[in-house]
Order: structure tokens, then C-alpha cells, then sequence
């Protein structure tokens, strides 16, 4: 099954690996040089059989022993030149080319870590797996020998044909005879072994997936029993790529044979020739050995094209598997400029048509502070059934907005201020109009969807006041992990507007974004590193200790202290050594610890019994009191926690009360907490 982009056919292989010189032009004087030395060994190489021409012509034909100890002598010299020019050509390459291999592949997990989160959705790990690895190892060997090699081995070739026309042109003849069929053989085996170079690698990407899954699920397939199943999956895989390969083998050999066979047949007929004008008296024999000795220098030259080209074609490749990734756009680093406002009113809400509308504050990148009078009319309920209660400062006229002949946007008594519950009342926000999270019109599809398809939200509004927990509560598949997902900007909104604040989050460069918002997702996430520090991933750099003490005091995460080296133990790959309730613990507490002004929880407590859950509940009332929320909940006591409740449905917002208002009123939400509800996917 193809899992990557399928590449051109007519694609250059010349053009593509010339898409490295970004990556090689700061080493390109080393190269030049080893490239340099590397022509002249070869050079030097060529000089051997006109040595031992003058040997057989003077010293040989004329009985000098001391001739021949001189030539011996120079043949020697010129035999230690070659190995000491190549071996230096070997150490001029060595340093700079594992600097651009390494350059490389910190630029691909640049890469890889700000693309966005679509991006990941669609390629498999194993392919970017082999990316980071096979393929950049296939470029390293391709600038440390072929890309030398083919200029060497070229030049090498050229000079050798000179010197044997000169020698004897109709000699010469001879030997260039099998130049056109090898040239069109070379061009036909470039093509074909081009397209299987990029199936073999795309397999290896994808063997690479299967081992990893296997590693990462070994849990399931022992306790399924699965392993054979596994193995069989492999095994196909592995066939399948062996297959390829065998194939990649047959067309080296094709090429191998016609390349050694047409030059030895040359070099034969040669032979003959030259031995006939010998006998002739037409060529001295000196010349004669001169010119087979050039031409066996050859051999190799030749004979390497098969291969050079073969790992020429998978740089080529490699390149474009490479280039594949590279090529993709990443999630931009710094902040759309906002439009500034002209009267301090706030932005118009979005029109029907989803465009984005401007952002506030041009001049700041704190989000702006609304007075205290700024109150906005009154917004009717979603459902209509009651009228809207007024905030406590709603006795003024409300302002005259420029889009005020749009309809209003339906949001069930979003005008009133958070219902108090026993154990953590509050006051109200005054001015909290424009303030907190707040939902505007937004729709979402996944890219990869089909245009054609419903969107999974569709013209969501909803405002969580600052200081105000919200519970989003809805069936299976109803879209509630994906909007939790857009607050951080993990994917971007089809149409429609988040704002912080009053700032809209597009407005805010995502480093600052994710500093103000914490995400706790319901499949917890650790890395193969200490305790402490999968938790202060969710702080600043100065976080201290007390900070982390205090995190897992809220998280109930005091057991970290108990481990073997304390909250400085290893957890392992995904944090596997630990339950899956200890997961989210600590998945918990890495959310609070940056103390966030906005946070999102997507089921935070889905995995822990009801005893440490209480204690969680106790914990978190205290932190959601100074922290604007929006939690995703399945369970009545996890509702309990927010000051007001959502009902998504449809990919839309339903209802919105107080958990036990919704009770009474709204028979699919007490469907859902009667227990009949299932747990959300996305």
C-alpha cells in the first residue's frame, strides 16, 4: 500500500540531488579539495603504464638491469603516491560529511516538531523514521564515494582514452567501440532501477511502522495472543521487500554484465590488433604494453559505473523521500498582524460567510482588557425557552456594533454570570463581555476529509468567562476532543474565530499561545525521561521545585516521592513502567504546574477510581477558581467540577446551563449522565 506521495516519473535524479547544496555548501572546500586529490591519484595511476613503457622500450630491450631497477623504483613511487592521495582524499571527507549528515537530520526534527498536527495525522512513523535514518546514511555514502567517483572515475576515463588515441589512434578505435551500446544500457538501467530504488525504500519505511507498533502494542498482541498474526504481517512485509530488492539485484547484474563484458571483448580484440602491428613491425612492443596497460587501468572506471549509478539513483531518491517532508508547510512561528480598532469597540462577530474578521489591538500582544462598562446586549438562549438573565451592570444602552443587523448568536444564558457551587463560590467578572474563551461561529473539517462530507462543528459559539469552569459534555464521535484541540491551535479552524481575551488566537504567535493555554488530553502522553521532568514540560524554565511539589499535590501524584529515585526516576518509553492511572496523573500535573491563565482538559480523570478521583476533584476546585477552563466530562462527578455546562451535539452547542438545570430541561443530556453515554473518541 503506497503511504507516501508517488513520486514523478521524469523525475531528474541531476536536479534532485542538487536540492543537497544548501546542506554541502559549507563543507564545499573539503569536497573540492578530496574531489581535487582524488583526480590526481587517478592521474598519477595513468602514468604507471607509460613507465612501463619506457621500461620495455629502453631499459628491457636494451638488457640495463639498472634501468629496470630505476623503472621498479618509479613504478613503486608511483604505486605509494595513489594510496597516500586517496587516503587523504578519504580523511578530507570524513569530519565534514558526518557534520552534514548531522545537520540534516537536526533539520528534519526541526521540521518534524513544527509541522502541525494534520501533517502527523497522515504519514505513518515508520516512513519519517526512515527518513531520519536509511535515507540520510544513503546520502552520506553517496557524497562520501559516487558523487567523488563519478567525477574521478569520469576524468580518469577521458584522460585514458587521450592517451591511448595518442598512442595509437586505430587501437583507440577499437576500444571505444562499446562507448554507445554501454551509454544507452546505463540510461535505460537509470530509469528502471530509479522506480524500484523508491518502492525499496518506501517498504523499508513501512517495515519500519509494523516493528514499531509491535514494540509499542507488545502488551496487546501477548494479551490477544496476536504474535503469530504479527509475525505473519512481517513476514509479508519482509517478502515483500526482499522481493524488491532481488529485483534491484537482477538489473545491477544486467548492467554489471554488459559493462564488463563489451569492454573485455575491446580489450581482446585490441590485443589481437596490436599484436598483429607488432609482428608487422608497425607498433613497438612498448606501445603495445603501454596501451593494454592503460586500458586495464580502465577497467575498473568502467566497471564502477554500474554501482555508482545504482547508489547515485538511491540518493536520488533518498533526496526526495527527504525533500517530501522538508517540502511540507509548517506552522508558522510569529503572529498574523492584527488590524487595529478604531473606536476601542470590540471586532465584529464573524459573517455567515466564515471570514475571519479583524484582530483587536495592533500595538500589543497582550490581549486587551475591556472596561468595565462595556456590557453587550442581551443574547438569547439557544433554545429559546427563557428569556436572558442581565448581568449586573446591564442597565446601559448597549453600544451599536457595525454588523448589528446580523442575527444573534444563539448561546443558552451565556449573558449570566457563573452559578455558584457549594465549596467554591464566586463573584462575578465585571466587564467580562469580551473576556475569557469565547467561540465564534467556528466550523472545523479535518483536511483530509471529504469536501463534500458534514463538518465535524459546525457554527460552535460558546464563552467561558474569565475565572469560569465549563464542562463540554456530548456523545461519542460529537466533536469534543476536536474542539478542545483547536484552543492550542493543534489544528486550525475552517472558518469562524477563538479569542483569548478579546485577541484572537491566530493574532498570538504560537509559542505565547501555548504559554497561556495547558492541555491535558485523555490519552496521556510521557517521554523516556524523569519523573520531574515529564511534569515541568508544562512550566517555564525557572520552575522550581516547590512548583513541582505543588503540581503533584494537586494531581494526586504523590506517589512520584515513593519511586525508587523519587520524582528523578526514568518512567521509560510512553511511561510505560507506570499504571495508566499514575499516566494521567502526572498528564495532570504537567498541565498546572505552568499555573496557566486558560486550561483544557480532555477527560483528565477517566483512568483513576473514585476514592483518588475525590481527591483529584478537592485538588482542582482550587486550581479551576483562579483559572479560566474548559473541560471535556463523561461523569456526573467530573461535571460537577465546572460552573456551567455544554452540550455538543451535532457539531453543535445545544444547551448550556448549570448541570443540574440541564437535568431537568434537556432529556438527551440526561441520557448522557444517566450512564447510558458513551466515552468520546475525538
Amino acid at each position: 500500500m503506497t503511504t507516501t506521495p508517488v513520486p514523478p516519473t521524469d523525475r531528474s535524479a541531476v536536479r534532485t540531488l542538487l536540492r543537497l547544496w544548501p546542506f554541502v555548501r559549507p563543507v564545499r572546500a573539503r569536497l573540492f579539495a578530496a574531489a581535487f586529490v582524488a583526480v590526481l591519484a587517478s592521474c598519477v595511476a595513468l602514468v604507471i603504464p607509460l613507465v612501463l613503457k619506457w621500461m620495455v622500450d629502453g631499459p628491457v630491450a636494451g638488457r640495463d638491469p639498472a634501468g629496470v631497477w630505476l623503472g621498479a623504483l618509479y613504478l613503486l613511487l608511483l604505486g605509494l603516491a595513489e594510496a597516500l592521495l586517496f587516503g587523504l582524499r578519504r580523511w578530507l571527507v570524513a569530519r565534514p560529511l558526518s557534520r552534514v549528515e548531522a545537520e540534516m537530520r537536526a533539520a528534519l526534527y526541526r521540521r518534524l516538531q513544527r509541522l502541525p498536527v494534520a501533517f502527523h495525522d497522515r504519514w505513518p512513523s515508520g516512513q519519517l523514521l526512515s527518513r531520519g535514518t536509511t535515507d540520510l546514511m544513503l546520502l552520506r555514502m553517496f557524497l562520501a564515494f559516487p558523487l567523488t567517483f563519478l567525477l574521478v572515475n569520469g576524468v580518469t576515463i577521458l584522460v585514458g582514452v587521450i592517451i591511448m588515441l595518442v598512442q595509437d589512434w586505430s587501437l583507440g578505435l577499437v576500444i571505444l567501440g562499446p562507448a554507445v551500446p554501454v551509454v544507452i544500457t546505463c540510461s535505460v538501467f537509470e530509469k528502471k532501477y530509479a522506480d524500484i530504488a523508491r518502492r525499496a525504500q518506501d517498504q523499508v519505511g513501512d517495515l519500519t511502522t509494523v516493528v514499531e507498533e509491535s514494540v509499542l502494542g507488545i502488551r496487546i498482541i501477548k494479551g490477544f495472543g496476536r504474535h503469530r498474526s504479527q509475525a505473519r504481517a512481517f513476514r509479508e512485509l519482509s517478502g515483500t521487500l526482499r522481493g524488491t530488492e532481488l529485483r534491484k539485484a537482477r538489473l545491477l547484474a544486467s548492467i554489471w554484465a554488459v559493462i564488463v563484458t563489451l569492454p573485455e571483448l575491446a580489450v581482446g580484440a585490441a590485443l589481437v590488433v596490436g599484436a598483429v602491428q607488432v609482428a608487422d613491425g608497425r607498433l613497438s612492443a612498448g606501445t603495445l604494453v603501454a596501451f593494454l596497460s592503460t586500458a586495464l587501468a580502465l577497467r575498473w572506471p568502467i566497471e564502477s559505473i554500474g554501482f555508482l549509478l545504482a547508489m547515485s539513483q538511491e540518493a536520488a531518491t533518498a533526496t526526495e523521500r527527504y525533500f517530501e517532508v522538508m517540502d511540507e508547510e509548517p506552522e508558522t512561528d510569529g503572529a498574523r498582524p492584527p488590524v487595529p480598532e478604531t473606536d476601542g469597540a470590540r471586532p465584529p462577530t464573524p459573517k455567515a460567510d466564515g471570514a475571519r474578521p479583524p484582530v483587536p489591538k495592533a500595538d500589543s500582544a497582550r490581549p486587551p482588557t475591556p472596561k468595565a462598562d462595556s456590557a453587550r446586549p442581551p443574547v438569547p438562549e439557544a433554545d429559546g425557552a427563557r428569556p436572558p438573565t442581565p448581568k449586573p451592570d446591564s442597565t446601559q444602552p448597549p453600544t451599536p456594533k457595525a454588523d448589528s443587523t446580523q442575527p444573534p448568536v444563539p448561546k443558552a444564558d451565556s449573558t449570566q454570570p457563573p452559578t455558584p457551587k457549594a465549596g467554591h463560590a464566586r463573584a462575578p467578572v465585571p466587564g467580562g463581555g469580551e473576556r475569557g474563551l469565547r467561540f465564534h461561529g467556528v466550523r472545523f473539517r479535518y483536511p483530509d476529509a471529504d469536501p463534500d462530507s458534514p463538518p465535524v462543528l459546525d457554527g460552535v459559539d460558546l464563552h467561558i468567562r474569565p475565572g469560569e469552569s465549563l464542562a463540554l459534555v456530548g456523545a461519542t464521535g460529537s466533536g469534543k476532543t476536536t474542539l478542545t484541540a483547536l484552543v492550542p491551535r493543534l489544528h486550525e479552524v475552517t472558518s469562524g474565530r477563538i479569542t483569548l481575551d478579546g485577541t484572537d488566537i491566530t493574532a498570538l504567535p504560537r509559542e505565547e499561545l501555548r504559554a497561556l493555554v495547558a492541555v491535558a488530553f485523555e490519552e496521556p502522553t510521557l517521554f523516556s525521561a524523569t519523573v520531574g521532568e515529564n511534569v515541568l514540560m508544562g512550566a517555564g524554565p525557572d520552575a522550581s521545585e516547590a512548583d513541582l511539589s505543588r503540581a503533584l499535590a494537586i494531581a494526586q501524584a504523590d506517589f512520584a516521592h515513593a519511586l525508587p529515585q523519587g520524582t528523578a526516576t526514568q518512567v521509560g518509553e510512553q511511561g510505560l513502567s507506570l499504571s495508566g492511572g499514575q499516566r494521567q496523573r502526572l498528564a495532570l500535573a504537567r498541565a498546572v504546574v505552568g499555573r496557566p491563565r486558560f486550561l483544557v482538559l480532555d477527560d483528565p480523570l477517566s483512568a483513576l477510581d473514585v476514592h483518588t478521583e475525590a481527591a483529584v476533584e478537592a485538588a482542582l476546585r482550587r486550581v479551576l477558581a483562579d483559572t479560566t477552563a474548559l473541560i471535556v466530562a463523561h461523569r456526573p462527578s467530573t461535571v460537577l467540577l465546572a460552573d456551567r455546562v455544554a452540550l455538543l451535539s451535532g457539531g453543535r452547542i445545544t444547551a448550556v446551563g448549570t448541570h443540574h438545570e440541564l437535568l431537568r430541561t434537556n432529556a438527551e443530556y440526561a441520557h448522557l449522565m444517566s450512564g447510558a453515554g458513551e466515552d468520546d473518541d475525538r
